[in-house]
């Protein structure tokens, strides 16, 4: 068996995870994929989704991203988004309350394009709590 790999899910304003693991699934612009230790190097286009971690302990980590980009490459992937928080740190009624709020303010056709990427982050939060339960 391959050696685990060493993650990071880096923001803007922060490094949100860093560690081992044996397993990632994000979303791309192509679908979804999985990167096991071994993987051939990589770059794919992510978009808004709840990336899931497997850590060489068997934990199980969501992080919510906004989009961004993902490199795989010498036993090393790093998830660098905009937008990531880990599930934990999401309060899902304030997120479904946001969700609800930009929802309508989307179809009243009365929106800027931050309001479509605040809906993006929201519907992820909700997306990474969902998982991590």
């Amino acid at each position: 068996m391959a050696e685990p790999f060493v993650i990071e899910v880096v923001s803007a304003d922060r490094l949100v995870f860093e560690g081992r693991a044996v397993n990632v699934i994000v979303r791309t612009t192509e679908g979804d994929i999985g990167i096991l230790p071994g993987h051939e190097p990589l770059i794919a286009v992510l978009v808004p989704c709840a990336a899931e971690i497997v850590t060489d302990d068997g934990r199980r980590e969501v992080i919510a991203v906004d989009g961004g980009f993902m490199s795989v490459s010498a036993g090393r992937v790093s998830l660098l988004s905009q937008f990531a928080t880990l599930a934990g740190e999401i309060t899902p009624t304030q997120a479904q309350r946001e969700l609800d709020h930009l929802q309508r303010v989307i179809d009243a056709g009365d929106h800027t394009d931050e309001d479509v990427h605040r809906m993006h982050i929201a519907t992820a939060q909700l997306k990474a709590v969902e998982k991590s339960t």
